[in-house]
């Protein structure tokens, strides 16, 4: 069996060495492993044209206005920094709070005092806050109060104290509230968390106001 398999693969090796002969493969492939046109041949470089750039002086025409007038020197000139002064932050470590108590108490007494007053101007008592009389200095009016008695866009609406002192505010009708000139009228009359203050509109513009200290006495507000 083995010598049969031996003698068939021998008879199909001479038939291919015969088949080769036939196509002329083998001298073919000496030709090629011999040849120096077997290696690749490098690519020839492209030749990048250089350019040349050409500079020249070009004299500039000036306005025959300006021909004769020497040309003009500029020199640095050094501009001082302007310091900004830094906005101080208020010290509240100090600031005085009214309790619970002594809040409903100046309240009691601006009821009171408000009773005595005439009834034909419209009235409304206001506790202050912190935010009132320090910091931010907003004060906010009643809602309703506003939209019943006040003006329907922002408005110059006047204070005056029991003293007859005069103090221009700015009332923003879409705020409800005072904004410009409250901060100098709480200053001036050194208001205070707890205070309770009666705003009585005698004008259209103008409101009277009566201050009742909170742990004062009632005593101490006049009416004027």
């Amino acid at each position: 069996m083995v010598a049969s398999y031996e003698e068939s693969r021998r008879k199909r090796m001479e038939e291919n060495r015969k088949r080769m002969e036939a196509l002329n493969l083998t001298q073919l492939s000496q030709a090629l492993h011999k040849s120096p046109s077997s290696s690749p041949s490098p690519s020839p470089l492209k030749h990048v044209k250089s350019r040349t750039i050409q500079k020249q002086l070009v004299v500039v025409r000036r306005s025959s206005r300006v021909a004769n007038i020497p040309a003009p020197v500029y020199k640095e000139v050094v501009i001082e920094r302007v310091a900004i002064p830094r906005r101080r932050h208020r010290d509240f470590s100090n600031r005085v709070y009214a309790s619970m108590e002594e809040r409903e108490e100046a309240l009691e007494k601006a009821d009171k005092l408000m009773s005595d007053l005439e009834s034909k101007y419209p009235t409304f008592i206001k506790s202050m806050l912190p935010s009132h009389v320090s910091g931010g200095f907003w004060l906010g009016l009643p809602v309703q109060f506003c939209n019943k008695n006040l003006p329907k866009r922002d408005e110059m609406i006047t204070l005056i104290d029991e003293d007859g002192n005069e103090y221009p505010t700015i009332y923003l009708s879409k705020k409800v509230g005072l904004s410009g000139g409250w901060r100098g009228f709480a200053i001036a009359h050194n208001l205070a968390d707890g205070d309770a203050l009666i705003f009585q509109l005698i004008k259209s513009t103008t409101f009277k106001v009566y201050i009742v200290r909170v742990n004062n006495p009632p005593e101490g507000n006049q009416l004027k």
